[in-house]
């Protein structure tokens, strides 16, 4: 073995960095390191105290993650949003890492069911106490405030009902009470509200749905208005490890590409499937906030000018689930999925999925039957859903 190739292998752990060039790469590079460099203690010390730029450790910040927060921040007037590993994520930072044990959390009655398993079964264990109220009626949610009170927690629209929140009502009890308010903006997205922008103190995303688009990443995205808060909520996510993976956040960049086109798309589908499905006999009530019969539709337009999105719910005549079912087997081609937000359109079925846990008479009080469904509209050609949904409605 000759005395160069003895040094080739001597050295071939050493890693080398990529050759720089007058070109560069019109697609964003993938940096899957967790670990990263520095050239001197100095330098360390530096990048900690925020006198230099630079990453550490990949728990603790990657520039993928960042990338994709700075997007996000660009979409919802934020400053140093941070990306984490799913939406639960985002809202599990957001209220453990601001509040303590004796404090209260108040939601809307209508959160993401995991944000109300959250809320009724784990957050007692911390000692923080929790109460839900109609997020529609804001004498109802000042009446479920207490002197404890640290947070408010809501949706700007509810799932799967479709309920559309007193946000400037909601908005203006958090500033008098002196209280955190969180808006979970995923449904709506900041084509149609931002929250920040509205004067709520946090804004939260699954970043799973519509941002990426696509079913094929996990992330959560938070900003708050105040550094302090933001600064909490990421000591704590980076104390606990909800770290995002450089493969999904790239992946989502990419989703946020075509998201304004998908969403106008998706949108314009949602409001004419919405208008067909209203017209077909064995359906008893659609509601779609774009829709003159939805009980908050003057409210969805003043508050989202004129964005009402692109998930419908609807109910069956029979209100069975084994109706339900012959909806969802005469339907094939729909994948019937408990998700929301992808480029293609997805039937769930809220009893049997999200609000499984919840007893009947706690569906009934929220206006969910066996026959109650809620649709994430893509972006195929209207006439295949219709179709599709003509089909499943003749196997009932």
């Amino acid at each position: 073995m000759s005395d160069g190739q003895r040094n080739r292998l001597e050295t071939l752990v050493r890693r080398a960095e990529l050759r720089a060039g007058v070109s560069r790469p019109v697609v964003t590079p993938i940096q899957p390191s967790v670990v990263y460099a520095s050239p001197s203690i100095q330098t360390l010390h530096a990048q900690y105290e925020g006198g230099a730029q630079g990453y550490t450790y990949a728990r603790e910040g990657h520039p993928n993650a960042e990338l994709l927060a700075r997007k996000i921040d660009g979409l919802e007037a934020a400053e140093g949003g941070l990306v984490l590993g799913s939406g639960m994520a985002a809202v599990s930072a957001t209220i453990l890492g601001l509040l303590s044990a004796g404090d209260h959390i108040l939601g809307g009655n209508q959160l993401y069911g995991r944000s109300l398993r959250l809320m009724h079964q784990d957050l007692a264990r911390f000692g923080i106490a929790t109460s839900v109220a109609d997020p529609t009626d804001v004498v109802a949610m000042r009446a479920a405030l207490r002197p404890e009170t640290k947070m408010i927690l809501v949706e700007a629209v509810s799932n799967p009902t479709l309920r559309v929140a007193d946000m400037a009502g909601i908005v203006a009890l958090a500033e008098e009470a002196g209280v955190i308010l969180a808006v979970d903006n995923t449904f709506t997205t900041p084509v149609a509200y931002r929250p920040l922008a509205e004067g709520a103190d946090i804004v939260i995303h699954s970043v799973t749905k519509l941002l990426a688009g696509h079913s094929d990443v996990t992330l959560g995205y938070v900003a708050a208005r105040e550094a302090a808060q933001m600064r909490a909520i990421y000591d704590f996510a980076v104390t606990i490890g909800m770290t995002p993976a450089p493969q999904e956040c790239w992946l989502a960049e990419r989703g946020l590409y075509t998201f304004p086109l998908r969403f106008a798309q998706a949108q314009a589908n949602a409001a004419a499937l919405a208008d067909w499905l209203a017209d077909q006999p064995k359906v008893a009530r659609v509601l779609y906030p774009g829709r003159a019969d939805h009980p908050d539709h003057a409210r969805a337009a003043a508050l989202f000018g004129g964005n009402f999105g692109n998930m419908v719910s609807f109910e069956l005549h029979d209100t069975n689930e084994a109706a339900a079912d012959r909806l969802v087997q005469g339907a094939p081609d729909l994948p019937f999925a408990p998700t929301l937000g992808d480029v293609g359109t997805t039937l769930s079925h809220p009893a049997s999925s999200s609000h499984r846990g919840l007893t009947p008479e706690g569906r009934a009080a929220l206006g969910i039957s066996d026959g109650f469904f809620r649709v994430s509209v893509g972006i195929e050609d209207l006439n295949l859903l219709k179709a599709d949904f003509g089909a499943g409605l003749d196997n009932v």
